[in-house]
């Protein structure tokens, strides 16, 4: 059986091969200043464009959060698609000044389906020529006063999309929240931050992103539909050579989850998007790798193929050596082979995401607003909350995924977050 314990020992070695790269990110980040874009003269219109499907609770926040922008209002404009809304999101909107479209298309459901349809009546009412660029929010974030400054420094730098800083309304409130909010800011960190320093592309993540006028005109509107259409812009970015830039400056908060169920009925969707994806994307990534020696390509590669996978073939070769040990009748040897692998594996990773955690709650101690004692316990229960993916991400692959809602209700200010510490 030495040949499997082989295979196991060479998984280990390629996906320390594959994402060694992420470690020099960090040590980057933790030894060079981030790009700051200088003050820029120009100031460029801009339209925020919201997703909202009954959202009534929570978007009106978001609403005054964005009139209450550091930068001139009358070159900024808010626009909102209710979809498939049966509360009174529309009217609240239109209530706070906001424009404001309705759609009810029960097959074509999703987030992109509805930015796509916005743009398009945009187009229709001849609105759409009259922003530079269109700065995408969902309805439960709230916005810093100087947000749209700062990324408006970054744009005139002339990236034609730009990611920003993420940062959670909830962060107290459970594990579950302050795990989503740890792996947030530690991609904000050591993920756009390290990329944004070494001039290669960043990465969209949901939420407060921009995107050039031109960028939408040349697709008519918005052609991403697959469960996860940030990481399908982001990779079809890559592999066209469009760079993604970053603003650390440009803070938001959103909402984040705080039952494991709404948890796992999110992070399931994220799987199966980036199987889809993959499946879409893989073989242009590759080919982007070895014909144009593009480091981008290599990178989403990475943060698309699901770790998963290795794991699952150390997971059948023990299955393997438990099968042999049935027919060769040496069943205990082999249970304890095969345990001592999965109790390391499981230590392997706890250990790996605590790390993580650690370094990420250490270096943006001041940006995480809750009590002391609640910052500590996180950086033990994130990676709990980092392993249950390791079930979500299987349960991915064979499950039929469709969009759904995820409840919000937390109505608090940037001032109000900023004070929870």
């Amino acid at each position: 059986m030495e040949w499997l314990s082989l295979i196991e020992n060479s998984i280990g070695l390629l996906f320390l091969l594959c994402y060694t790269y992420q470690i020099f990110f960090v040590a980057d980040v933790l030894v060079t200043k981030p790009r700051r874009a200088p003050k820029s003269k120009v100031l460029h219109r801009y339209a925020f464009v919201i997703s909202a499907r009954n959202e009534e609770k929570v978007i009106g926040g978001l609403i005054d959060s964005l009139k209450q922008q550091d930068y001139p209002a009358e070159l900024l404009s808010i626009f909102v698609v209710a979809d498939n809304c049966t509360d009174h999101t529309a009217e609240l909107c239109r209530e706070k000044g906001a424009y404001v479209y309705e759609r009810f298309n029960r097959v074509q459901v999703g987030k992109g389906y509805a930015l796509d349809y916005l743009f398009k009546q945009m187009k229709k009412d001849g609105v759409f020529d009259d922003y530079d660029a269109f700065v995408v929010f969902d309805a439960d974030n709230i916005v810093d006063r100087g947000y749209i400054r700062a990324m408006n420094d970054t744009f005139s730098m002339g990236y034609r999309a730009i990611t920003s800083y993420r940062n959670s309304k909830n962060y107290e409130s459970n594990w579950i929240s302050s795990g989503y909010s740890l792996w947030f800011l530690r991609e904000a960190k050591y993920l756009n931050q390290a990329r944004m320093n070494l001039n290669t592309s960043c990465a969209i993540s949901g939420t407060g992103f921009l995107v050039h006028h031109d960028i939408i005109d040349q697709m008519d509107g918005w052609k991403y539909h697959t469960l996860t259409e940030d990481v399908e812009f982001s990779t079809n970015c890559a592999i066209q050579g469009e760079q993604i830039g970053y603003c650390a400056q440009a803070v938001f908060y959103d909402e984040q989850p705080v039952t494991l169920k709404q948890s796992w009925i999110q992070r399931l969707r994220w799987a199966k998007g980036f199987y889809q994806v993959l499946g879409k994307y893989g073989k242009s990534l590759i080919k982007g790798i070895f014909t144009r020696h593009s480091f981008a390509c290599y990178d989403m590669l990475m943060t698309i193929f699901p770790a998963l996978i290795l794991m699952m073939l150390g997971l059948g070769c023990s299955a393997v050596q438990i099968g042999y040990a049935i027919i060769l009748g040496n069943l205990p040897g082999a249970l304890d082979h095969v345990l001592q692998f999965l109790s390391g594996l499981c230590m392997q990773l706890y250990g790996f995401m605590f790390l993580v955690g650690l370094v990420t709650l250490i270096t943006e101690w001041k940006n995480i607003h809750c009590k002391v004692g609640k910052k500590i316990v996180s950086v033990f229960t994130f990676p709990l909350f980092m392993i249950t993916y390791v079930p979500i991400s299987i349960h991915a692959i064979f499950a039929k995924v469709g969009w759904s809602p995820i409840h919000h209700s937390i109505n608090r200010t940037a001032e109000q977050i900023q004070r929870a510490a």
